[in-house]
């Protein structure tokens, strides 16, 4: 069995007692409305996002009525996005295959929604966790670097953080983890000018505790 440092529990137990907010910054009411603005995230911001999502949505709120679109009809809502037309792409065969394969309704596991066009595993895992209360830990950028400056995980992979985090966080936590970790990125332990400062685990990570400058990764 892999083991991993003392301070690395430390440091989770840190997040569960300290974290503020443990919930997305997308704005959604309903696993479809999720699934939509976690496609249009890739490589943007969440805040472009629920810029856009509002007129999409009001358009077509449902796999059906999304299903129905055409691409030029869906990418005129979200043309500010970054790859607007990748994504308007994906966003029609997601809701279609959404009607087709599984009755208009957004799956609750991880492998029916890595089927959807479009939905890799972060965006499968962020949807499962947050709609379906599902154990696992999505990793985007933030949580991939937060995680390698801490100390949580050397993995050269996502899929490999994403094991390493899961072996450390109880099961009833790994649902609100991506949370804890993805806005300490956002905030904190940004990429190109961490707030150490204002860290509250800055006295256990093993690159301060080294007297190393923090990488940008």
């Amino acid at each position: 069995m892999k083991r991993y440092p003392k301070r690395n529990s430390q440091i989770i137990s840190w997040f569960k007692e300290n974290a503020i907010a443990e919930k997305s910054e997308l704005h959604f009411s309903s696993p479809f409305e999720l699934i939509v603005a976690v496609i249009l995230s890739a490589q943007c911001t969440d805040k472009r996002v629920n810029l856009v999502t509002p007129s999409l949505l009001k358009a077509y709120p449902t796999a059906q009525a999304m299903s129905k679109a055409t691409n030029e009809g869906i990418l005129k809502h979200i043309k500010s996005v970054s790859y607007p037309n990748s994504k308007a792409d994906h966003l029609l065969k997601m809701s279609r295959m959404l009607l087709s394969d599984f009755g208009g309704e957004v799956p609750d596991n991880i492998e029916d929604l890595m089927k959807l066009p479009g939905v890799g595993r972060k965006t499968a895992n962020v949807v499962a966790s947050i709609c379906f209360n599902e154990p696992v830990i999505a990793v985007d950028t933030h949580v991939f670097r937060v995680a390698h400056r801490l100390g949580l995980s050397k993995g050269k992979t996502p899929y490999e953080v994403e094991q390493d985090l899961e072996n450390q966080i109880a099961v009833e936590d790994r649902a609100r983890a991506h949370h804890w970790l993805i806005l300490h990125g956002r905030y904190v332990c940004k990429a190109q000018k961490p707030d150490c400062g204002s860290c509250g685990v800055s006295h256990l990570c093993p690159k301060l505790m080294e007297g190393s400058k923090l990488s940008s990764r």
